[in-house]
C-alpha cells in the first residue's frame, strides 16, 4: 500500500514522516512524500557490517546561509551530506567499490597487502574497509602538517602509513607507490585515479540517490575535482536523466589545471592535485584544457583557499553543517551559480565530501584552536579562590 503525506503539516506528523523515511523506500514529489510499505523490509543488526552502511546519505536543503542574491533568485540549494558515510567522507564509496571489484576479478586475494597513494580521505576509506575485511594496508601520503588527522585515523584502522617528500607532490606519491608495489606479487595497488570502479560506483549509487532524493529535479550539480570520479559518474547519470542539467567542476583558484592554468600551492585538501585527472581528460580525449565544457561537464569554476575556509565556517555557524575546506569551495561556487539570472527558481545540488572535524590541523580551525589553547591552559588553574567562572568565549 502507498500513502501521500503532506509536508506542510503539524510537527508531530512531520516527525513521523522523518521516521518513515528512515524505514521505507520513498519518492519526494514537490510537497508530498510517497511511501511504499512493501518495497523494503527493516534490516536487523545482524544483516549488515560497517561496509554495508556506506551510501544512502542524506540530501538536505539549506536556506539561512544563502547569499542575498541566491535568496532573491529563489534558488533551491540541496547539500548531499557525504560525511555521513562511516569513514567520514564520499571516498568510502569508491574504496568499497574498488576493493570489492578487485576481489570479484581475483586481483585482490586473502593475504595480499592493499596499497594506495592519496591526499587522505580515500586512504581512510581503504584503511577502514581493509580492517573490516582483514587485509594488510599501506597508505602513502605527503609529509605535511594538515595531514595529521589522516595519519592518526589510518593508523587507528591498523594501516601502515608511508610519508613522502611534499615538494615532489602527486608525481612523487605515484612514483614511490608504484616502485613499492613492483617489489612483490603480494601487493594490490588500488589506483583510484585510474580505477574504473571509481566513477562506476557514483553512476550506480550516488547519482541515483541524488535524483530520487531531489524529487527528480536537478538543474545544476556542483562537485569538487579530486580524482574526477564523482563528476564523471554522477554527472553522467544526472545528464542522462535531465539533458539540461549543468555539471560544474570546482578547482582551487590557485590550481585550475583543467582550464590550462598553472598549478600553485593551495590549502584545499582533497581537490586540486595539480595535474589533469584521467577521468575528466577521457570525457574529451585530445581536447585542450581550456575554459568551457568538457564532455558532459558544463564548466570548470573555482574558489580560493581563503574562500573555502570562509564558506565552510559559515555552513557550520549558520546551518549546523560541519564540512571540510573542499565543501566550502563547492558551496561558494554554488552561491556564485545561484546568483545568475538563469538560475532563478532552479535546483542546485552540492556535494559535501567530508566532515570538518577531520581538519583540526588545517587553517580552517586555526583561530578556534588558538582560542581553545588560551581557554584551556596547561596545567589547569586549580585555584578555589578566584571565583567560579574562568572563561567566557563571548568575551575572548
Amino acid at each position: 500500500s502507498t500513502y501521500l503525506i503532506p509536508l506542510h503539516c503539524c510537527t508531530t506528523i512531520r516527525c513521523v514522516c522523518v521516521e518513515l523515511l528512515n524505514r521505507y523506500n520513498y519518492l519526494r514529489c514537490q510537497n508530498y512524500i510517497l511511501i511504499s510499505h512493501s518495497q523494503r523490509r527493516l534490516e536487523t543488526m545482524t544483516d549488515t557490517s560497517i561496509i554495508d552502511t556506506i551510501g544512502k546519505t542524506p540530501l538536505v536543503r539549506v536556506s539561512r546561509v544563502l547569499t542575498a542574491e541566491a535568496k532573491a533568485n529563489d534558488a533551491r540549494i540541496l547539500i548531499k551530506l557525504e560525511m555521513q558515510n562511516p569513514g567520514g567522507s564520499i571516498k568510502d564509496r569508491i574504496a568499497k567499490a574498488m576493493l570489492e571489484d578487485a576481489e570479484r576479478r581475483g586481483t585482490l586475494k586473502p593475504g595480499m597487502t592493499v596499497v594506495e597513494y592519496t591526499s587522505g580521505n580515500t586512504g581512510i576509506g581503504i584503511a577502514m574497509i581493509c580492517a573490516a575485511k582483514g587485509y594488510k594496508c599501506i597508505i602513502v601520503m605527503p609529509q605535511l602538517p594538515p595531514f595529521e588527522e589522516r595519519y592518526i585515523v589510518c593508523r587507528m584502522f591498523g594501516a601502515d602509513v608511508h610519508l613522502t617528500a611534499p615538494a615532489r607532490g602527486m608525481p612523487g606519491l605515484k612514483e614511490y607507490t608504484e616502485d613499492l608495489v613492483s617489489k612483490g606479487d603480494d601487493f594490490f595497488l588500488v589506483n583510484q585515479f585510474y580505477n574504473e570502479a571509481n566513477p562506476k560506483v557514483h553512476y550506480e549509487t550516488t547519482g541515483p540517490e541524488i535524483w530520487e532524493q531531489s524529487g527528480e529535479n536537478v538543474d545544476y550539480f556542483v562537485t569538487g575535482v579530486g580524482t574526477g570520479g564523482t563528476a564523471t559518474g554522477v554527472g553522467k547519470y544526472l545528464v542522462e536523466k535531465n539533458p539540461e542539467c549543468n555539471v560544474i567542476c570546482v578547482e582551487p583558484t590557485e590550481s585550475r589545471v583543467h582550464v590550462g592554468a598553472a598549478h600553485s600551492p593551495h590549502s584545499i585538501l582533497g581537490i586540486g592535485a595539480g595535474v589533469p585527472t584521467h577521468f575528466l581528460t577521457e570525457l574529451a580525449p585530445g581536447k585542450p584544457y581550456e575554459e568551457g565544457s568538457r564532455g558532459h561537464v558544463s564548466e570548470f569554476l573555482s574558489a580560493t583557499s581563503s574562500e573555502s575556509i570562509e564558506w565552510a565556517t559559515k555552513l557550520a555557524n549558520i546551518e549546523g553543517i560541519m564540512v571540510g575546506p573542499s565543501s566550502g569551495a563547492t558551496f561558494k561556487v554554488a552561491m556564485d551559480v545561484a546568483a545568475r539570472p538563469e538560475a532563478k527558481g532552479k535546483t542546485i545540488v552540492v556535494i559535501a565530501a567530508s566532515h570538518g572535524i577531520r581538519y583540526t590541523a588545517h587553517p580552517l580551525w586555526k583561530e578556534t584552536k588558538e582560542e581553545a589553547k588560551a581557554a584551556l591552559p596547561q596545567p589547569p588553574n586549580m585555584s578555589k579562590e578566584e571565583g567560579l567562572l574562568f572563561w567566557d568565549s563571548s568575551k575572548a
